[in-house]
């Protein structure tokens, strides 16, 4: 049985558990000997000082408001308050952690910290994006900093109408668990920002592009808002097989938790609603600026989109899926059309006279989260500049456009590749 990480289910049917095994080696290995895991050894990091580590708070009065994990606990998240010149600018990051698309699979995560804040870690490190040390973290070092828990499994967009009757209890309330913890932030100060960033990795990374405008609606009108989404870009691409298990995969989220209620009333108009769950549809009805970070050779989408392990009965797969740097030429190649796919999802985007991207050649997933991708002496860059560098400089208009790409592995040599042999 798997553990569950902070990444994405590459559970691509109603019967598979939520979180890849290869996430498992990773979350817990990164957490505890993240030097081995690095192909380009990452520089030791001090001991966390108090300023790092920050309270879970849980929601207030959720049985009230009816805003349940899927377990039915109160959700969660973690709040460091800004001060001198940040004290009116906030920046929100949304927890990763994958999708459950069947009663078995969230039974299973409503006994997870990805379903319940009874396993939640009372007090989390802030880093990366969150970190408060201005050599880490230049530009939102002293911001009001919040990190949101995930514990209800679709990117929270579910409803209750669909939420199972009889023996088993779960809870899809995802929709009002956003907008419960919106409005309790809101109330702390979040209603009069100036500057504000909300920020996301993974499905945390779809759930930022999903309430982007909704975020923007709340605060006050003249305040800079502005969106940033990190490895959230998921392709509807067909596996090594021929095969779509991300489209089945989606259409099951959406239809068990009703997530079709959460999506632009345009798209689902026109289109099979979980089709309008995938990011490159979702964009077409932003109207909040938006910034893209995303590895051109995620590991995740390729461990799991396009060579997930059911599609490789050979394993003929198997050690350039744990490591790009054990690629055939035919593999890479491969690799290589994916990045294409992806940089054509991208292209509407692209035209977009506020948008952003940082597209790197890296084996890699997650960035803005951590402060060895972040910003760090070893930090994978492009024309010099590191993600917190590129992110700065959009947000905060220093240049313009502000649309970074790699060209194709191995081309940038300051990559952090990941290695799961």
């Amino acid at each position: 049985m798997s553990k569950v990480v902070n990444a994405p289910s590459r559970l691509l049917n109603k019967r598979n558990w939520v979180i890849p095994a290869s996430c498992v080696i990773l979350f817990l290995l990164f957490l505890f000997f993240s030097d081995s895991l690095f192909l380009r050894k990452p520089p030791q990091t001090p001991l966390p000082s108090p300023p790092d580590l920050v309270d879970l708070t849980l929601l207030t009065d959720s049985q009230d408001k009816g805003a349940l994990c899927l377990d039915g606990s109160a959700p969660g998240y973690h709040f460091s308050r800004g001060y001198g010149s940040g004290s009116d600018s906030w920046v929100l990051h949304i927890e990763g952690g994958g999708w459950c698309d069947s009663i078995s699979s969230c039974s299973f995560r409503a006994g997870t910290a990805l379903g319940s804040s009874k396993h939640m870690e009372r007090r989390v490190l802030f880093k990366g994006i969150l970190s408060p040390h201005p050599s880490e973290n230049p530009d939102f070092y002293n911001w009001n900093r919040v990190k949101i828990r995930y514990c209800d499994g679709a990117s929270f967009s579910g409803h209750p109408d669909t939420e199972p009757k009889g023996n088993t209890k779960l809870y899809f309330r995802g929709q009002l668990i956003w907008k419960s913890i919106m409005d309790e932030l809101l109330s702390a100060g979040l209603s009069s920002a100036r500057q504000s960033l909300l920020s996301g990795c993974s499905a945390g990374g779809l759930a930022t592009l999903l309430h982007c405008d909704e975020f923007r609606e709340a605060l006050p009108k003249g305040a800079d808002v502005k969106c940033l989404a990190d490895a959230g870009f998921f392709l509807d691409e067909k596996d090594v097989s021929g095969n779509r298990s991300m489209r089945s995969f989606y259409h099951n989220v959406v239809q068990l938790q009703g997530v079709h209620k959460s999506l632009h009333r345009d798209c689902v108009a026109k289109k099979e609603p979980s089709d309008c769950f995938f990011p490159v549809e979702v964009i077409r009805n932003i109207r909040t600026p938006v910034f893209l970070v995303n590895p051109a050779y995620d590991f995740w989408q390729i461990q799991n989109v396009l060579v997930p392990l059911k599609a490789d009965p050979t394993r003929s797969w198997w050690r350039c899926r744990l490591n790009i740097q054990a690629c055939s030429p035919n593999q890479l190649e491969i690799l290589n059309g994916f990045r294409g796919s992806l940089l054509k999802a991208m292209d509407e985007f692209q035209k977009s006279s506020d948008g952003g991207l940082f597209i790197n050649s890296c084996f890699i997933h997650c960035q803005t989260w951590y402060g060895t991708t972040w910003h760090s002496p070893t930090s994978p860059r492009i024309n010099n500049k590191t993600i917190a560098e590129t992110i700065g400089d959009w947000y905060f208009n220093r240049r313009r456009p502000v649309r970074e790409v790699d060209g194709e592995y191995p081309c940038n040599p300051t990559c952090i590749n990941m290695d799961f042999t």
